[in-house]
């Protein structure tokens, strides 16, 4: 038997500047077949003396909130894992 099965992540930026700092969110989001969601958050600071290029926070932002992400998803599985068998999983 073959199942294919689709995840969607939704993510969302906001950016906000002031002088020559500037700092960028990211949230991306999660949602399973039954409705249970999970968030990841991250966030990037540019410094004053830094290029003003705004992809690469975006960037950053993103790749901390994946990663934030990732870290919940392992802790459900490994409550999953420990709920169906009994043993805890090693995380």
């Amino acid at each position: 038997m073959h199942t294919m099965k689709r995840w969607n992540v939704d993510i969302l930026l906001s950016e906000e500047a002031e002088g020559d700092s500037a700092r960028t969110w990211a949230e991306v989001g999660l949602e399973s077949h039954d409705g249970a969601g999970l968030r990841g958050h991250g966030m990037a600071r540019k410094h004053p003396t830094d290029d003003d290029v705004p992809e690469i926070g975006d960037e950053l932002a993103v790749s901390r909130a994946l990663a934030d992400l990732s870290r919940q998803l392992r802790q459900a599985a490994a409550e999953d894992i420990s709920e169906h068998t009994g043993t805890p999983w090693p995380r």
